[in-house]
């Protein structure tokens, strides 16, 4: 059963789309301040320490523990469409993640498009990950996750690393991961109603900034066509309300499918990465409790 507190979100977000509807689409300069603004008003977490750090040649921000005993490190990729989102907009829900986990993190800032389109996100985030692990990280000790775009952004690192022969992470925790970029998923039809973030009319334009060249079944861009054998244990984590539930239910089955491990968890009326409400509606609470069991359990 849907929360109050989540109710209270849908609603709210549903509203706000109302008060848009029929209006010019802003610049993205625009979506990207709306974005900071929005997170920015969000009650910060406590528990951890930050600073900047070039990451490769990647801008990106270590995350530690004020209470130290760090069992690992997430290499976080944040979501936003690969066109928007920052470590600042995911700084909170990293910070939860990384308290529930027992773990450090690495929160990356890889370029966006359309100013970078694709592979850069792609290159950033391989380079990212071949700098914590020449800084000493054992890559067992590793986990890489992100949500919406960055968690197909993550599974795209997977597939890059098995390429190059670099030594994989030990799992990946995907936040309604945006794995189909051809947008193929009955959900963007069938859960429309029902969905109070994404609109599936806007997605096309956001895919053309991110993959000009029009191919979208690449398997670094949509890693749901991805031969996915040999990867790291999932977790896959999504609501019920959301025209993207398809990428993450597909991918679930394509990593069984391949001998991947792989485990999918919803919540009933659930937005589109739910997690970010974290302390303000169980929903999420329950989520971040959730992941941090699983990635505790693969640093072991």
């Amino acid at each position: 059963m849907t929360s109050e507190a989540m109710a209270g979100f849908v609603q709210m977000l549903f509203a706000g789309r109302q008060a848009v509807a029929g209006l010019p689409v802003p610049p993205v300069e625009v979506r990207r301040a709306g974005m900071e603004e929005a997170m920015a008003a969000l009650p910060p977490l406590p528990g951890v320490t930050t600073r900047p750090v070039d990451a490769g040649g990647v801008p990106a921000e270590e995350v530690e523990l004020e209470s130290g005993g760090a069992a690992g490190t997430v290499l976080y990729l944040h979501g936003g469409g690969y066109y928007q989102g920052s470590v600042t907009t995911h700084r909170r829900l990293l910070t939860a993640i990384c308290t529930a986990a027992t773990t450090d993190g690495l929160n990356v800032g890889y370029r966006l498009a359309p100013e970078a389109p694709f592979p850069a996100a792609v290159d950033d985030a391989l380079a990212a990950y071949r700098w914590l692990l020449a800084s000493g990280r054992d890559p067992r000790r590793v986990v890489v996750a992100g949500d919406s775009a960055g968690g197909g952004l993550a599974l795209a690192l997977l597939l890059a690393i098995r390429e190059a022969g670099d030594p994989l992470p030990a799992g990946a925790y995907l936040l309604s991961p945006w794995t189909d970029l051809a947008m193929t998923g009955a959900s963007l039809e069938g859960r429309r109603a029902v969905d109070p973030m994404i609109d599936p009319d806007e997605m096309g334009t956001v895919v053309a900034w991110y993959v000009p060249d029009g191919d979208v079944r690449n398997p670094l861009v949509s890693p749901l066509f991805a031969d996915l054998a040999g990867l790291p244990p999932l977790l896959v984590q999504v609501g019920a309300a959301e025209v993207l539930y398809d990428d993450s239910a597909r991918l679930v089955a394509s990593a069984r499918a391949a001998g991947v491990e792989a485990e999918l968890q919803e919540w009933e009326g659930a937005f589109h990465v739910f997690q970010a409400i974290v302390g303000l509606a169980p929903e999420a609470d329950d989520a971040v409790a959730r992941a941090g069991t699983w990635i505790a359990g693969r640093l072991r």
